[in-house]
C-alpha cells in the first residue's frame, strides 16, 4: 500500500513507487529520488519539518511539502 514519504516513521526503509507530477519532479529526480530507489528515513527536525533521508549513502533533507509528492511502499523487514 503506497504512502507519502512525509508519513514514514524514522528508521523505516521504503521503495519509491512514484513522484507526483509537479514543478518539483525533475528536482527530486536529480537528487536521486527515482522510481524503484530504496530510501531510509533517518530523522526529523524537532518540529517535524524538514526530514532527513538516506539516498544512496548521502543525507538529503526534504521539507514535508516536497516529501508529500513522493509515494513509497514500505520495504518488508526480513529480519
Amino acid at each position: 500500500m503506497a504512502q507519502h514519504l512525509s508519513k514514514i516513521s524514522n528508521g523505516e526503509t521504503v521503495i519509491v513507487r512514484q513522484i507526483e507530477e509537479s514543478s518539483l519532479k525533475v528536482k527530486l529526480m536529480e537528487m536521486g529520488i527515482v522510481e524503484g530507489k530504496e530510501l531510509r528515513v533517518l530523522y526529523r527536525a524537532p518540529l517535524g519539518d524538514p526530514i532527513a533521508i538516506d539516498v544512496s549513502g548521502y543525507v538529503l533533507s526534504l521539507r514535508n511539502d516536497e516529501a508529500n509528492r513522493v509515494q513509497v511502499d514500505l520495504k518488508p523487514n526480513l529480519a
